[in-house]
């Protein structure tokens, strides 16, 4: 009997330790006493009730969604419609925790009336395998959802899974291509070799490929390779992802188009005409640069109206492009401004004679729209490299002796020289102060408010740039102004004076002492950049400044330039929630058709109009300009207005906003801080302070 009971202790032993290694819980339930005996091997032990008349037993212990399941399991069994019981569900822990158990067991005994009386088996802890099968499925369910199409490969490329999106951008089925060699059919053999060898090398490939859909259409793709490694670390697999990008190339293809060619005309334009004359200058060639423009066109534009002059400049290409004299290449430099380069001479005749034709064909008529336009040109013609080392100063003087040859008269042609550049001095001495003004930050901002006709309450303030230099101090927005037009510089002041009103704006609101809107300017160079939008987004994210406090004015010019671009434009800037206003209206040329399609919140009256209201005339034009605002749901602002008779007649013609001297010239941002802080005085403060002044 010892001998015996030693065996059995050692072989009790053994199957705890066995149970104990492989975290196993023997369980042994006795139906009809309900009792259940566990041996609790787990590290976190599930309390449960030894004496339990559920079935099955413990059931509040059993997760509710998990309860049917494991009910309908155990039933069968004990029914004998199963041989054994096995359910994987839910268990709260002694830590209150949910957690993932395999539950077996088997009947091991019946009563007299065949009915299960004992049952043992085991509980097994499967909450980190349950775990990992939830995550393998969730990377399973993004595989088979992503947008990207998947191709997982062996070493040799053969195909040994895809997801649906691979068959739905390339149009073959998941059975065509299992077991089948990856392969782009449009590069040779060694493309893959080299995708292979960069994989062996780095781990990954990344490139930009065509490939033909089943149907025999091209389509791009980025493709993306990467290795899978053993634990080894020796590569068991290439994974290929790819999407298609096609849409995305033809949009890049059409704004390349876009950005290099003229939308009018369909000539190449300034952007490529300075990048190929870059290219010429860099790589040392001789060659010419005839630059001409339209001798009056304004005033076609201005009598017959934009779309003849567009017309004209159509039909002024057409007829140039048949020009077989021109064996140079044609740009549209921007309104009616073009440029011929000539590679590889410098021959004088040969310019000349070109020149000469030049203005011959331009001097025949055109006939449109039932007109009959006479038309001359000024061209002026620079020569590299006598005059010019660089694209800049080349098209700087060839700009300098066209405009001489206009002074001449026009309907002529002129070669640049030294005594043209003697009157360009003073403009290129301009134009560097502004380059160091920029960099030495001389450019400042001032602010001009603008009040409530009716109450005297501040409504905004418009920022209005100063250039003011330690040894010239102030230099007159009149001076610096077309010369920064010209040369572009005006967009980067253009983005100084925006980064400077918003972040000062910014700050008075958070002084609360402003609440309102400040205008900024944009130059019509500004307002065509491709990236205005983008760049004011990152001005206001910066600055913190929110969008509804920004105004941005825009002058009737600039938006004739391209209307239909600039609609667009000023959608998108809507969209944001930025309030736009046409400045100086009624100096330009606006069509009332287009006017309407503007999407303005204000209408500006210019300062000449609001000069010429002492006369009936002058007064009528502004009550025209301020019904067509009110009719458009416009706001109007009256600027310059400097006296209390303009005031006066402005409150009667219904005018909301004005600006000018009448209540304070431009300030810098210390003393605008300070007619704020006045705003903001008491009423009777402001109204004693008024009746003094009266008395």
């Amino acid at each position: 009997m010892r001998r015996y009971q030693s065996r059995l202790e050692h072989s009790e032993e053994r199957l705890r330790l066995s149970l104990w290694g492989s975290g196993d819980e023997l369980w042994d339930w006795n139906i009809e006493q309900g009792t259940l005996y566990r041996s609790s091997s787990w590290q976190s032990p599930v309390e449960l009730d030894p004496e339990t008349q559920d079935i099955p037993p413990n059931r509040q212990q059993i997760h509710p969604q998990d309860l049917d399941r494991v009910s309908e399991a155990l039933s069968n069994h004990l029914n004998q419609q199963s041989p054994y019981f096995e359910a994987t569900y839910r268990i709260r822990s002694s830590d209150q925790q949910w957690i993932w158990v395999l539950d077996r067991g088997k009947v091991v005994s019946y009563n007299q009336q065949n009915q299960a009386s004992r049952m043992t088996g085991t509980l097994k802890n499967i909450h980190h395998i349950k775990l990992a099968e939830e995550r393998l499925q969730l990377f399973a369910q993004c595989l088979e959802n992503i947008s990207d199409a998947v191709v997982i490969c062996d070493t040799s490329f053969r195909i040994l899974e895809v997801n649906p999106a691979f068959s739905r951008i390339t149009g073959k089925d998941r059975e065509q291509v299992i077991q089948q060699q990856f392969e782009l059919s449009l590069y040779p053999s060694r493309f893959l070799r080299d995708i292979k060898q960069a994989l062996v090398k780095t781990s990954s490939w990344v490139g930009e490929v065509q490939e033909q859909r089943s149907d025999g259409q091209t389509y791009h793709a980025e493709l993306n390779f990467n290795v899978v490694r053993d634990e080894q670390g020796l590569i068991q697999q290439y994974v290929a992802v790819f999407s298609d990008i096609t849409e995305r190339k033809t949009r890049e293809e059409q704004l390349s188009k876009l950005a290099n060619s003229d939308t009018l005309t369909g000539l190449p334009n300034r952007a490529l005409f300075l990048s190929q004359l870059g290219e010429l200058v860099e790589q040392q060639k001789r060659h010419s640069l005839l630059m001409f423009d339209l001798d009056n066109f304004k005033k076609i534009n201005d009598s017959l109206g934009h779309q003849l002059g567009d017309g004209l400049l159509c039909k002024l290409t057409e007829r140039l492009k048949l020009f077989p004299r021109n064996k140079g290449q044609l740009y549209r430099l921007g309104g009616d401004e073009f440029a011929i380069l000539l590679e590889n001479t410098n021959d004088i005749h040969t310019i000349t004679s070109l020149a000469k034709e030049l203005i011959k064909q331009i001097n025949l008529p055109f006939f449109i729209n039932q007109h009959e336009l006479a038309i001359s040109c000024s061209i002026g013609i620079v020569l590299y490299p006598e005059d010019g080392q660089d694209p800049q100063s080349l098209l700087r003087n060839a700009d300098t002796a066209m405009y001489h040859a206009k002074n001449e008269g026009g309907n002529r042609y002129l070669f640049f020289n030294d005594s043209m550049n003697k009157q360009a001095v003073k403009r290129l001495q301009i134009e560097n102060l502004i380059r160091h003004g920029l960099k030495e930050d001389f450019f400042s901002v001032y602010y001009q408010p603008k009040m409530d006709i009716h109450s005297g309450k501040l409504l905004g303030m418009e920022a209005l740039v100063r250039f003011i230099t330690p040894k010239r101090g102030i230099i007159s927005p009149a001076t610096f102004i077309p010369v920064a037009e010209e040369t572009g510089q005006i967009v980067e002041i253009g983005a100084v004076v925006l980064r400077k009103a918003c972040q000062q704006v910014k700050a008075w609101i958070d002084q609360e002492l402003f609440h309102g809107r400040v205008a900024v300017n944009l130059s019509a160079k500004q307002f065509m950049l491709p990236y205005l939008c983008e760049q004011i987004d990152d001005v206001l994210q910066q600055t913190e400044l929110p969008s509804y406090h920004l105004e941005l004015e825009i002058t009737e010019g600039t938006v004739m330039q391209s209307p239909t671009m600039a609609i667009d434009t000023m959608k998108k800037l809507r969209a944001r929630g930025i309030h736009l206003a046409m400045d100086d209206f009624g100096t330009g040329y606006s069509s009332l058709a287009y006017l309407k399609q503007f999407p303005l919140n204000t209408l500006k009256i210019d300062k000449a109009f609001i000069d010429d209201m002492d006369t009936a005339r002058g007064r009528n034009m502004v009550d025209t300009i301020v019904t067509i605002a009110h009719n458009l749901s416009l706001t109007v602002v009256a600027e310059g207005v400097e006296e209390k008779q303009q005031l006066d007649l402005l409150k009667q013609l219904r005018c909301e906003v004005i600006q000018g001297y009448y209540y304070s010239k431009p300030l810098s941002s210390e003393d605008f801080t300070r007619f704020l802080q006045q705003q903001q005085a008491p009423k009777t403060t402001q109204v004693a302070r008024t009746a003094a002044t009266l008395g």
